[in-house]
């Protein structure tokens, strides 16, 4: 690899390690993340964003002084589109890149018609054009399963995959021993920057976008991620955190709240009003406890995304378990 010939891209933040985090623009600044790994010469990638981040995706190769030819892996941590949806044309642009996804969403990465139809009733036709696109399936021949605890050779690196159910069915979490720390994707939650408190400390929560949430599963998988006493932790949404150990105790404790809120409130006729004012509540005063100081509005503004998400898949989680 040769030395960068200019100063990094806005987008492109190089984290140490060999790692770099790219903002992949979706939404707003620092909401979604895809992570560039490069060891030795040989790089891979971990999520993707939508289609419409492939120009910075490229862009961070380039910056790099990296062929494309260079990029050994392409990793989606799920196949939801924030993270998998740019998959498809990223690797038509990687002559040389096996795509290795959990087997529960290889299908989709191959024939997304489905994917796109659960996100478009969701999203609508409207959103689905302007923050996701058209979905481009992946050759089948080009595609690897992961299996819980295998590992994959970058460069002198090994990385590890373990199975992470919990956010998703179709959720691994991707080990660098390099720098001692996890790709997280959605398992150990959001963390915006936008809410850090003074001391700079980040504000964690858990994502149950739908639908697929749940949080038995989830604290299993977060166990296993804590029990490798990572240095760091590398969230989609978003960035490099480290004091994982803390981090994680809020973690759960919100999960529990979260919980809790869901079965107090599962027989409501008004059920979705009253997750979503409920969720709205937990996330003001937690983020009040935590230090941040952002305005009430400012605070709304940031999360109303994730309220209306996370009450529809809390929504699924619930009427799962009365079954």
């Amino acid at each position: 690899m040769s030395s960068p010939a200019a100063p990094l891209p806005d987008s492109l933040q190089a984290l140490g390690h060999g790692v770099y985090a790219i903002d992949t623009g979706f939404q707003r600044p620092r909401f979604d993340a895809a992570y560039l790994l490069v060891d030795q010469g040989r790089a891979a990638f971990v999520d993707t964003g939508t289609r419409h981040a492939l120009p910075r995706l490229l862009g961070a190769l380039q910056a790099l002084g990296l062929p494309l030819g260079a990029v050994d892996w392409v990793i989606p941590t799920h196949v939801h589109l924030d993270h998998a949806g740019g998959v498809g044309p990223l690797m038509q642009a990687l002559p040389n890149a096996r795509l290795l996804v959990h087997p529960r969403g290889a299908r989709h990465m191959i024939d997304p018609s489905a994917l796109y139809q659960g996100a478009l009733a969701v999203y609508g036709q409207a959103e689905m054009e302007r923050s996701y696109g058209e979905l481009v399936g992946v050759d089948a021949e080009r595609v690897q399963t992961s299996t819980d605890g295998m590992t994959i050779t970058l460069g002198a690196r090994t990385l590890e995959l373990i199975d992470t159910p919990g956010h998703a069915l179709h959720h691994h979490c991707v080990w660098d021993p390099v720098s001692r720390g996890w790709f997280t994707g959605d398992t150990f939650g959001i963390s915006y920057r936008e809410l850090d408190n003074p001391a700079g400390e980040p504000f964690v929560f858990p994502a149950s976008t739908p639908v697929q949430f749940q949080p038995d599963a989830l604290r299993g998988s977060l166990a296993r991620l804590l029990a490798r006493e990572p240095e760091v932790v590398y969230l989609t949404h978003y960035g490099r955190l480290d004091q994982v150990p803390s981090l994680g105790r809020q973690f759960l404790r919100m999960l529990d709240d979260v919980v809790a809120l869901g079965r107090a409130v599962r027989d409501d006729p008004q059920r979705h009003d009253a997750l979503c004012r409920g969720l709205r509540a937990l996330y003001l005063r937690s983020a009040r406890e935590h230090g941040c100081r952002l305005a009430d509005s400012a605070i709304d503004e940031i999360l109303a995304i994730d309220i209306e998400l996370n009450a529809q898949g809390m929504a699924v989680w619930l009427d799962r378990e009365k079954r």
